[in-house]
């Protein structure tokens, strides 16, 4: 496995040759991006199971892969600092529409009630119940979820730059000032605000 600093060369090789018209750059930036996106994905499914029901990891980052393929032959982002910006956002906007897709007023998650099992050694014989409310799966936290990633969306450029890249992309903040150009303090303090 490259380490992020390996992986920031590839992604600008790639970038360079998309910015050539190589169309097959694309290609090689999806795939490029395929683990993070995973890691991204995964982490941000993980403490919802009503979710995770109706969707798996592999369904959101597909279809987060499809919009940022679309969106490269439409952008072609500047450097690796922009790439990874622009697979954020599409990241983004797949679990904010998921979130409203399940969990709107007609949302299959939001009028559907699931059955748990009980086993024998829970106290009982395929004792049918409701599952449990968890507090970070309901519709009110999934909601919650939602305007998150729509409030990121308004953080001044600098501050949604840093957020991208730390929050989205999970880069440290000496990888994160190294791409900007920045010191790390401002990397510190762009986090911090």
């Amino acid at each position: 496995m490259n380490s992020p600093t390996d992986q920031t060369v590839v992604i600008q090789k790639c970038l360079d040759r998309l910015h050539a018209g190589d169309e097959s750059a694309r290609e090689d930036l999806i795939r490029s991006a395929c683990n993070r996106l995973e890691r991204l994905t995964r982490k941000m499914l993980r403490r919802w199971d009503r979710v995770r029901r109706w969707e798996d990891t592999c369904d959101v980052m597909q279809n987060a892969l499809i919009r940022l393929y679309r969106s490269l032959s439409e952008t072609q982002p500047t450097g690796v600092v922009h790439f990874f910006r622009l697979a954020a956002l599409h990241i983004r906007r797949e679990l904010h529409d998921l979130a409203k897709h399940y969990y709107g007023p007609r949302g299959i998650g939001s009028n559907h009630a699931t059955a748990a099992w009980k086993t024998p050694s829970e106290g009982g014989c395929a004792d049918m119940g409701l599952e449990p409310d968890g507090a970070d799966d309901d519709p009110a936290s999934l909601a919650a979820w939602a305007e998150f990633h729509a409030q990121v969306e308004r953080l001044p450029e600098e501050e949604r730059e840093v957020f991208d890249l730390l929050w989205y992309q999970d880069l440290s903040q000496a990888e994160c000032a190294a791409l900007l150009d920045v010191s790390e303090r401002t990397v510190k303090r762009r986090w911090a605000s």
